[in-house]
């Protein structure tokens, strides 16, 4: 149970809203319960009455008292809804944004070890699991014993003794059958998280990677697999269900157990009177009504079971410590920056070889930096190291000659702008896609951005109102290209990191691209990978890296004028 603690505490903040709720549920079953017992009481009384009781039996109290339940319990019922599903929801987007912040220092190194498809079902439906816990476990639960201490106290002023006993009964039955049916369905519900997770994770692996399993034959395989899990899925919720029904013939037969005994003892006499009509038809018709509010809370308690297995799930996700840990006091951005790495080692978790192996070098403020190298040679790491994305294990890594980890986060993002080799299209309108840069910048600001980045075709139609991603336009790869440096342009930071910006691009737009990166940037620092030669002579320092080494260092000029280094330049591309 302490998994649940820290996800409890988040119910403070609404704590009232919920009281609220768990108030109107307890009235709402106090009135189903007095319109049972008041219903079957009267129809009793008024056959025992008879025609010779017209005048004598007071029909109309009764009368006004059923009806009086009937519109409680039908409000209550409404209003209790109401409150409990809106202090749910908050509660879950108080989750939500408590998981997300929880996240988001510990991307990318303390989520590497989770896949996309495991990663979203805990963001999503673990966190969605999470809404059991006061809708069918709390709620049900409070409500039944305030109950039972109302019936037990109300039948008490009519005759202790059946009072007690239907009392003791339900309160028997409250405590003794929810363990019971917990111990019993938690290995259900830990298998059924287990295994949603696992189908939803196979299923997005397949669909991102149908092209290659279909090229190597694997698809079926595959698919099969996902088909096995789906099985299981499926098996265990046949269990569930079982479980469920098992608990509500177990609570149908204590409840007509509870009835027969009620019909037998009220029989013998009520309160001293031997003789006591139709009360004992309001005995019997109060513990079938009080029984139906125990029904709840055995299958409740099923789910606790799966509850818990979420609450873990997101609880080992959350309780990670960051490996990039920035400092609390807030800093200036520089102007401009200069940047120096001495002897930066980085090795990847549960990597035997270093991505970068004692790296240094100086580049002055205002500096153009092209590097080059193969695919895996460590030129993307180490963009992602002065992003803090990652800290090296070894080395210092500067910026105006003072440790990056000095900057705070805000203003470490201040002062880079990034084109990834990773380009996310949010699916938003374009107007959004673009702010995520600049809040601040305005229509004309952002549609001159695009006109110079040559997407000047996503103006058309709706303008920057036009939907891309899901539900809208699709962007090609040379447009998401563009649109990210479009992005980090109008972000206008004094360091500015690209990686492979004219990846995807024709020649003529790459030229364009370049030209216009060489007027833009200008005065900024820029560190540029790639795996072109074309525009290299715009850049003072070349740098081509191999095995996380660098193994040339120079300007266009030199490596034109030393053939045999150029040549070697070549090959190592």
């Amino acid at each position: 149970m302490r998994v649940l603690a820290p996800y409890l505490a988040l119910y403070k903040r609404h704590k009232w809203l919920l009281s609220l709720g768990v108030i109107l549920a307890i009235v709402t079953l106090l009135a189903s319960i007095g319109l049972l017992t008041l219903s079957g009481w009267f129809l009793s009384a008024s056959a025992v009455a008879g025609f010779a009781g017209a005048y004598t039996f007071n029909y109309m109290l009764p009368a006004a008292g059923v009806r009086g339940a009937a519109i409680i319990r039908t409000a209550g019922r409404y209003f209790e809804r109401l409150v409990s599903h809106d202090a749910t929801f908050r509660v879950l987007q108080h989750l939500r944004v408590f998981t997300f912040s929880k996240l988001f220092p510990l991307s990318p190194a303390g989520l590497a070890r989770f896949r996309q498809g495991d990663l979203l079902n805990r963001v999503v439906a673990d966190v969605d699991t999470l809404d059991h816990l006061y809708l069918r476990v709390i709620s049900p639960l409070v409500g039944a014993f305030v109950v039972i201490l109302v019936v037990t106290f109300g039948l008490s002023f009519l005759d202790v003794t059946l009072a007690l006993t239907l009392g003791g009964i339900m309160l028997l039955t409250l405590f003794a059958l929810p363990p019971l049916f917990y111990r019993a369905g938690k290995p259900t519900g830990e298998s059924l998280t287990r295994l949603r997770g696992d189908y939803r994770q196979q299923l997005t692996s397949w669909l991102q990677g149908q092209a290659e399993l279909t090229i190597f034959g694997a698809s079926t395989r595959y698919r099969e697999q996902m088909e096995q899990t789906e099985l299981n899925w499926h098996e265990s919720q046949r269990r569930q269900s079982e479980l469920t029904a098992l608990s509500q013939s177990l609570m149908l037969l204590i409840g007509a157990a509870a009835i027969l005994v009620m019909l037998w003892m009220a029989a013998g006499g009520v309160g001293g009177n031997s003789q006591p009509g139709a009360l004992i038809a309001l005995f019997v018709f109060c513990a079938l009504a009080a029984f139906e509010a125990l029904a709840p809370v055995t299958g409740a308690f099923q789910h606790l079971g799966q509850v818990m297995a979420s609450a873990a799930r997101i609880t080992e996700l959350t309780s990670q410590k960051p490996e990039v840990v920035f400092p609390e006091t807030q800093s200036e951005a520089p102007a401009s920056v200069s940047l120096t790495l001495r002897n930066i080692t980085f090795s990847y978790p549960q990597q035997a070889h270093p991505a970068l192996n004692n790296i240094s070098l100086h580049i002055p403020a205002g500096e153009h930096v092209a590097l080059l190298g193969r695919t895996g040679c460590g030129k993307s790491t180490l963009l992602q190291l002065l992003t803090r994305a990652w800290d090296p294990q070894q080395g210092e890594l500067l910026f105006n000659d003072k440790p990056v980890s000095a900057l705070d986060e805000m203003a470490l993002r201040r002062t880079i702008s990034v084109v990834p080799q990773r380009v996310h299209l949010f699916s938003a309108t374009l107007r959004d896609n673009l702010l995520l840069a600049a809040p601040g910048a305005s229509d004309e600001a952002l549609s001159e951005m695009l006109i110079r980045v040559g997407l000047e075709k996503l103006l058309e139609d709706a303008g920057l109102n036009s939907w891309l991603g899901e539900g809208g336009r699709q962007l090609s790869g040379g447009e998401l290209r563009r649109l990210a440096i479009a992005r980090a342009l109008l972000h206008d930071a004094p360091l500015m990191l690209l990686d492979e910006p004219t990846e995807g691009l024709d020649a003529t737009t790459e030229s364009q691209i370049l030209e216009l990166l060489a007027e833009v940037m200008r005065d900024k620092t820029v560190l540029m990978v790639t795996h072109r030669l074309r525009g290299l002579a715009r850049f003072g320092q070349i740098i081509v890296m191999d095995n996380g080494e660098i193994i040339e260092h120079g300007n266009h000029a030199e490596l034109l004028a030393q053939q045999g280094r150029y040549y070697h330049f070549r090959q190592r591309l």
